[in-house]
């Protein structure tokens, strides 16, 4: 697995899942909004801790840099 998230795409892929639990967290979101936003956080935060992203493998893009 070639890492293909750089460190600007991971920083605001953590800062939306802290935004979506800040969300969470003071009621402002609820219901199925909160459980399909939560999974989107944790799917974030696992791309995040991982510098990968599948989504990114069919198009063949990649937000690294080149060494």
């Amino acid at each position: 697995m070639v890492k293909n998230m750089g460190t600007t795409d991971r920083i605001v892929r953590v800062i939306i899942a802290a935004i979506i639990a800040v969300l969470y967290l003071a009621n402002v979101i609820s219901g199925a909004l909160a459980i399909i936003l939560g999974i989107v956080a944790l799917i974030f935060l696992a791309t995040s801790a991982v510098g990968f992203c599948p989504l990114y493998v069919p198009f063949k893009f990649s937000t690294r840099k080149k060494v």
